[in-house]
């Protein structure tokens, strides 16, 4: 048997790389407290604020008796899958652009392709997570009703995986914009803050000014928050909504469209090293 035969034969697969990358980047997340907190404690942290603050209001028809907690878990949901796939994930592709990091591993066997999962798999793992997190507070702390439908629990997983999907490959787009490592999170987090606001995330969107609604509506985040509260909101709050329903088909058409197309242009675009031909 010859040497490369042996070494063929004991060569990784991609999905041992992939979840040894995985691996990594978990222990390379847990040691930046950091960013921990502003893209995994925040939301959690958020929803404990408006709930205690706004906690002797009620939100809706006074029949239905939904407090502060019910009516921004949906909102909280969305942010943290914004944190997470755009601003962790934007600001950490755009400094290992330019540390050397990505340098380095061009000089190693590991595949884009395991690279590229890898950081998805770190994405997916603490999303989850702190959307299991949030869930929980709402319920033990605050008390908040989860959905006692399948239906309900069906489209808060879609709008949960489509929107992370669009945030992440969105978060690779906009790892292009710093121009050095240092200004990373200088690039990244203005859009994010812009984003919240006029997407029903901290404002009610139904009480934005027609043409703000018509901007934040060309981004996915409307639609990922809006799904959400289709996911853990009384029908009867629907009507807030533009077009007076929820409109989960065209939901899930605009994530999707986000998602395919910035996939495309993200495997298209991708260097190992800036100024690298394909």
């Amino acid at each position: 048997m010859s040497t490369s035969t042996v070494i063929h034969r004991h060569r990784p697969t991609l999905a041992a790389l992939t979840l040894s990358r995985i691996d990594v980047e978990l222990r390379a997340y847990r040691r930046q407290p950091d960013t921990v907190f502003f893209t995994f404690l925040f939301p959690v942290m958020m929803l404990c604020i408006f709930a205690t603050a706004f906690s002797n209001l009620s939100f809706g028809p006074d029949d239905l008796g939904l407090t502060a907690a019910g009516y921004y878990l949906p909102a909280m949901l969305a942010s943290g899958v914004l944190l997470s796939g755009f601003q962790n994930l934007g600001s950490d592709l755009a400094v290992e652009r330019y540390d050397g990091t990505r340098r380095r591993l061009a000089l190693t066997p590991l595949p884009v392709a395991a690279y590229l999962l890898g950081k998805l798999g770190l994405v997916l793992i603490t999303a989850l997570v702190q959307a299991v997190a949030l869930i929980a507070v709402a319920r033990f702390a605050f008390d908040v009703p989860l959905p006692d439908t399948w239906s309900a629990w069906t489209t808060l997983i879609w709008v949960f995986l489509l929107g992370l999907g669009t945030s992440v490959v969105l978060g690779f787009l906009v790892s292009y914009l710093p121009r050095s490592a240092k200004s990373a999170t200088a690039v990244v987090l203005p859009p994010v803050l812009i984003l919240q606001f006029v997407s029903g995330v901290y404002l009610q969107f139904s009480q934005l000014p027609e043409w703000l609604q018509d901007v934040a509506s060309l981004f996915p985040l409307k639609w990922i928050a809006q799904g959400f509260r289709a996911a853990l909101l009384p029908d009867q709050f629907s009507v807030l909504e533009r077009g007076g329903t929820w409109q989960l088909g065209l939901v899930a058409i605009v994530l999707a469209v986000w998602f395919v197309a910035g996939l495309v242009v993200t495997l298209l675009t991708f260097r190992w090293v800036p100024g690298e031909r394909r």
